[in-house]
């Protein structure tokens, strides 16, 4: 039986949404799903949401809309670890889109053997345990997620069991989703230099570009309630920021000329 997730709704404000995410505060607040370009850091979408909403949701979405509306040829794209999904990783690799996501942390249970320490064979299609006992595919989950499962028989006599799972039954079941082969070629991308030099402008880009929005532009807050308010908010910050970029590099091209 299936129980009903509880959803917190703002009296004052129904549009926002309830947030709660490590390192940031807690309460009904609103996103700006913000992306900005490379080269001039020019902000090439604004789309707001519900706090409650994750930032990985209206992604590709909002990608392909710029891709169709203003013709990008989007080469490469650096997002932060909250974008690391696996439909996100497909939706890059299937455009022929060079992702770098960065690196999101894990809590793997105390005590245990990590999922690393399990090395998957793509030509067997079967994971090997640490002490090189195969765990063969069993069965795929309505979530996209292949099961693979040991033998019970014999992890009740190996001598790595209590470091291995605390399964009654003595079986250890490792996933892997039908696309993780997308997300493993974008873990590769973020260690090579290219990925390197493409995710360090990061800082210098949409960091910089939301710093600003909030100390130079009151962005820190909405002034109005509700969604189409705050979009609208969000979307003449945007414009002011844009027109200053491209003031300052009219101005300094004039120079240089």
């Amino acid at each position: 039986m299936n129980e009903d997730k509880e959803v917190k709704v703002s009296t004052t404000d129904p549009d926002s949404g309830y947030m709660v995410r490590e390192g940031k505060p807690e309460g009904f607040f609103y996103l700006d799903h913000r992306t900005v370009d490379v080269k001039y850091n020019l902000i090439t979408d604004v789309f707001v949401t519900a706090g409650n909403v994750h930032d990985s949701v209206p992604y590709l979405s909002r990608l392909d809309r710029q891709r169709e509306r203003f013709g990008f040829e989007v080469e490469a794209v650096a997002l932060d670890s909250g974008y690391l999904t696996n439909p996100i990783c497909k939706g890059l690799q299937d455009r022929k889109i060079f992702g770098v996501i960065a690196h999101r942390r894990f809590h793997p249970t105390q005590g245990l053997f990590h999922k690393w320490e399990f090395k998957y064979d793509a030509e067997q299609d079967v994971y090997v345990c640490p002490q090189k006992q195969v765990l063969p595919y069993r069965t795929t989950d309505r979530h996209g997620y292949r099961h693979y499962a040991s033998d019970p028989k014999v992890c009740a006599v190996c001598p790595m069991l209590e470091k291995c799972t605390r399964s009654r039954n003595h079986r250890k079941v490792v996933t892997r989703h039908v696309w993780e082969d997308s997300k493993e070629q974008v873990r590769m991308n973020r260690l090579s230099k290219s990925g390197k030099r493409l995710y360090r402008k990061r800082k210098e880009t949409i960091e910089r570009s939301f710093a600003d929005a909030k100390q130079l532009h009151g962005f820190r807050y909405c002034r109005l309630r509700g969604l189409r308010n705050v979009t609208e908010q969000a979307l003449m910050t945007a414009a002011v920021q844009n027109m200053k970029k491209i003031a300052f590099h009219l101005d300094r091209k004039a120079k240089e000329a």
